[in-house]
């Protein structure tokens, strides 16, 4: 086991950032934790699915499902069920980066998810098997959360670790664990829709600064004790824009 945790949450897609934190990535002494949400909304989805699965294979990385790689497999399982509300968000950006530009516009949803099918089935085995939590000394990653109102929260349903918002973020914390997540923007957890930096509150620690939205996303380096280093990268591309916010 190594000493350290590095952990990335929602990159949504921003492939450039998601460069940027890894070079602070120590691969001999860090496990590398990505804790969902790589794609949708951002240009770049497919590179940044593809880099995921990549360091995974190659360097032994950890990639846990977020609630965007579900709304995929969603879609590509379901797709005319799935594709209004997928493409509503940020799925249009992800078929754009694996198809081409206007996809959306030439094909069925039918169409799109066949050729998803075809040209990337090993992608989309590798999601399939993307566990829902990771546990490592005092904490637990998940992407959204864990049921808190369960006795044990390894039972919490598996929605629950990729959708769940205010049951966690309001329940009281009573694991003995610090819960590491992304999923619901900083900005939003402090309610002035503006502080971008990690959220604390009850052992609870919130790490996704909406870097999607023109805030930003942190790399965070957690030893046995608390965190050791937070780097947090700004998206500098345009202003704070907070709509169709999850």
């Amino acid at each position: 086991m190594k000493k350290f945790v590095y952990a990335i949450s929602d990159i949504h897609g921003q492939f450039d950032l998601f460069e940027k934190l890894l070079k602070d990535f120590d691969s001999q002494q860090q496990q590398l934790l990505l804790i969902g949400d790589l794609n949708d909304r951002g240009k770049q989805s497919k590179e940044c699915l593809l880099l995921g699965k990549k360091l995974v294979e190659e360097m032994g990385a950890i990639y846990l499902r977020g609630n965007h790689e579900e709304y995929f497999l969603q879609f590509v399982n379901s797709p005319e069920d799935w594709f209004p509300g997928y493409v509503r968000n940020g799925g249009e950006e992800t078929i754009n980066s694996l198809l081409h530009a206007g996809a959306i516009h030439e094909y069925s949803p039918t169409e799109i998810a066949m050729m998803i099918r075809s040209r990337y089935s090993e992608l989309l085995d590798f999601l399939v098997e993307r566990p829902l939590y990771y546990e490592w000394e005092k904490y637990i990653f998940a992407h959204a959360g864990v049921d808190l109102e369960l006795n044990d929260w390894h039972k919490t349903e598996p929605k629950d670790f990729i959708w769940i918002r205010e049951p966690f973020i309001k329940g009281k914390n009573n694991t003995d664990k610090t819960i590491v997540f992304g999923h619901t923007i900083t900005p939003s957890l402090y309610g002035d829709m503006e502080t971008t930096r990690l959220w604390h509150s009850d052992n609870k620690i919130g790490i996704d600064g909406g870097g999607i939205f023109g805030g930003s996303v942190h790399g965070v380096v957690f030893d046995k004790e608390g965190i050791v280093q937070d780097i947090e990268i700004q998206n500098n591309k345009g202003p704070w824009q907070p709509q169709s916010l999850f």
